[in-house]
């Protein structure tokens, strides 16, 4: 089994318990790295992610 390696945003809204546009806020401010697909899906690099979130635990 592949081992999963992005986030999707409703993820990151049940990871970090906020809304939709707080995650979108997060995006806009570059705070991890993702990208675009087709039709405006967003995807987060979870090593990205799981790194930030480490750090703010810090």
């Amino acid at each position: 089994m592949l081992e999963k390696r992005c986030y999707t945003v409703q993820e990151l809204q049940e990871i970090l318990g906020v809304s939709r546009p707080t995650i979108y806020n997060l995006l806009k401010k570059k705070e991890f790295r993702w990208i675009q697909l087709d039709g405006g899906k967003y995807r987060i690099s979870k090593k990205s992610f799981d790194d930030w979130l480490d750090n703010l635990e810090q």
